[in-house]
């Protein structure tokens, strides 16, 4: 796995050798990023279930201002570490070693807004939903953040409506999707 394109372009990445993580493969990670790029330059960006990093150290390669990342897996924690140095690209990055849902609260009280939250929970486990509910009533998201949830092509989100959001891109791939999703306007 490298970052595809900015400043820590090539660069290859450590991986986590774990049934718990599966890498976004680079094919996939380049056409979301082709989809999103415009939004990286300045943005804040959220890695939720962040694995070995390699989405939010793509999005700060592309510009991004500041990266969160989030994973509760101290291996994970130590390959993402390892990973910001390697590129460099640590300055503008922070790591929490804390549980999605959890972390919400923390980075409300720190009055952080994101511009892209990401997240790829593992699969079949509803973990998703969980974030996405909770996002419903956090203040790190406003009416412009775009959230995306990389999920099995079989994951529904029919109860974004009544959470106040809605589903406004879906990216189908072989065994996989990506949901792109905002702040439904009343």
């Amino acid at each position: 796995m490298r970052v595809i394109s900015g400043t820590a372009r090539s660069l290859k990445l450590e991986t986590i050798d774990s049934l718990d993580t599966r890498p976004t493969t680079d094919r996939i990670k380049e056409t979301l990023f082709n989809m999103i790029n415009v939004l990286m330059p300045g943005c804040r960006f959220l890695d939720l279930f962040a694995g070995s990093g390699a989405i939010g150290i793509e999005a700060l390669s592309r510009g991004a201002a500041g990266a969160c990342f989030v994973e509760n897996s101290r291996k994970a924690v130590a390959c993402i570490e390892r990973n910001l140095e390697f590129t460099n690209l640590g300055e503008n990055a922070v790591v929490y070693k804390r549980d999605a849902v959890g972390v919400i609260d923390l980075l409300e009280s720190k009055g952080l807004v994101f511009d892209v939250i990401f997240m790829d929970p593992p699969y079949g486990k509803l973990l998703e939903k969980r974030v996405l509910l909770r996002l419903s009533a956090s203040g790190i998201v406003d009416v412009d953040t775009v959230v995306i949830v990389e999920s099995d092509i079989d994951t529904e989100f029919d109860y974004l409506y009544d959470a106040g959001f809605e589903v406004y891109k879906s990216k189908v791939y072989k065994t996989n999707k990506h949901t792109f999703i905002r702040r439904r306007l009343i």
